[in-house]
């Protein structure tokens, strides 16, 4: 089923008397479950598309279609509501709160989109495999482990729809590797599709499709690692392994009361 679908979609901004097609006659559909990486030169349109379907800007012209309703670019409260709603962020820079703890900056989003809800808070926070560092505040917690808590965060209302401008732009390769494999097991469990934007190629192992943006337009559309049948062996064989694991970290446990 598709969750996105984007037709004909141009985004122009006047900038001292130029017109600038940030996006530019833009069609896109993105199904249930896949995880897309849209790639491009900076400049190219990635985050206005991010932010249209998002539903931070509107679109100058064309239709934008979720879940088979049309999404109301005309209606600023709608667009909010919209936003709350379904849609989850992950940005390059953490933006943690630094004096409320992993635990409370989950809590912190339950209490403005719905409800305070501590256990599936802590839920979340052992999905990104932060088990026991509730307590901890960002300042005790690495580059990694620091977006491992904002990906949490972003899981806290449950979304349908997840976007990530530059998730890993400020973490070295290794790390890179553990939070999008995080990523990608969270989106899993949690049945969220998502979108994601990256200078790094590297992350096309962790994509379902492969988007590339130039100019405004979309001109490559290819299946990425996770499509293929090589991908999909790797992701199964890294989930199975966590499954172990954590199947006999219960049996340690046991073993111990």
């Amino acid at each position: 089923m598709s969750l996105v679908v984007l037709e004909g979609v141009s985004r122009i901004y006047d900038m001292g008397g130029e017109r600038i097609h940030a996006l530019d006659d833009f069609s896109l559909t993105v199904d249930e479950g896949a995880i897309v990486l849209l790639v491009g030169p900076s400049g190219s349109g990635k985050t206005t598309l991010l932010n249209v379907i998002s539903a931070l800007d509107a679109p100058t012209s064309g239709s934008y279609h979720f879940g088979g309703e049309l999404v109301p670019h005309d209606d600023v409260e709608a667009m909010t509501a919209f936003r709350r709603r379904n849609v989850g962020y992950v940005f390059q820079f953490f933006n943690l709160l630094g004096d409320l703890t992993a635990l409370e900056n989950i809590l912190l989003v339950q209490e403005l989109t719905g409800g305070r809800d501590e256990p599936r808070a802590k839920e979340l926070l052992a999905l990104v495999g932060l088990a026991g560092l509730e307590e901890r505040f960002p300042s005790e917690m690495s580059g990694g482990q620091q977006q491992r808590v904002a990906i949490a965060r972003s899981l806290a209302k449950t979304p349908r729809l997840l976007l990530g401008d530059e998730p890993t732009g400020n973490l070295d390769s290794e790390t890179t590797r553990q939070v999008m494999e995080v990523l990608v097991d969270a989106c899993r469990t949690e049945k969220i599709t998502a979108v994601l934007v990256s200078h790094d190629h590297a992350l096309e192992r962790y994509a379902t499709r492969v988007i590339a943006i130039d100019s405004g337009k979309l001109v490559e559309d290819r299946p990425g690692e996770l499509a293929t049948v090589k991908g999909a062996v790797r992701q199964a064989g890294r989930s199975s392994k966590k499954a172990l694991k954590t199947l006999a970290e219960k049996a340690r446990q046991f073993s111990q009361r």
